[in-house]
C-alpha cells in the first residue's frame, strides 16, 4: 500500500523551529525518485516549499524558505525532513510531503503526479 505520513507539526512563536518528518511505505519509495514538502495556507494556492532527490544532490528550495528551512532524508528509514528555522508567521500553513517520478524542480511547480500524505499544521504566531 503506497502511502506517506507526516509529523511533526505545531504552534510556535516567530522565530522559533520545527522539524517535520515524512515517512514513506515502501512501495512509494521503491517507485520515486524525488520527494518534497509543499505548503498550502487558507485562501492560496498550494507552493513548493523544498524538494531532494532520493538518491542524492543537492536540493531545491522556494526563495521565500532558502537559509531557513533545510531538507534532509533518512533513506534506511525511508523518510524525509523538514528542519524549519526563524519561522515567520507567513510560514503558516498545512504542510505536505510527497514523492514522484521527475525532476525535483518541476515536481515543485506540481508538474508530476506523484504519492501525497495527509497533511501537518504548522502555525507561527507572532
Amino acid at each position: 500500500q503506497v502511502q506517506l505520513v507526516e509529523s511533526g507539526g505545531g504552534s510556535v512563536q516567530a522565530g522559533g523551529s520545527l522539524r517535520l518528518s515524512c515517512s514513506a511505505s515502501r512501495d512509494a519509495y521503491a517507485s520515486s525518485n524525488s520527494m518534497g514538502w509543499f505548503r498550502q495556507a487558507p485562501g492560496k494556492e498550494r507552493e513548493g516549499v523544498a524538494a531532494l532527490y532520493i538518491g542524492g544532490g543537492s536540493p531545491n528550495y522556494a526563495d521565500s524558505v532558502k537559509g531557513r528551512f533545510t531538507i534532509s532524508r533518512d533513506i534506511a528509514k525511508y523518510t524525509i525532513y523538514l528542519q524549519m528555522n526563524s519561522l515567520k508567521p507567513e510560514d503558516t500553513a498545512m504542510y505536505y510531503c510527497a514523492a514522484w517520478q521527475g525532476s525535483i524542480y518541476r515536481g515543485m511547480m506540481g508538474a508530476d503526479d506523484g504519492y501525497w500524505g495527509q497533511g501537518t499544521q504548522v502555525t507561527v504566531s507572532s
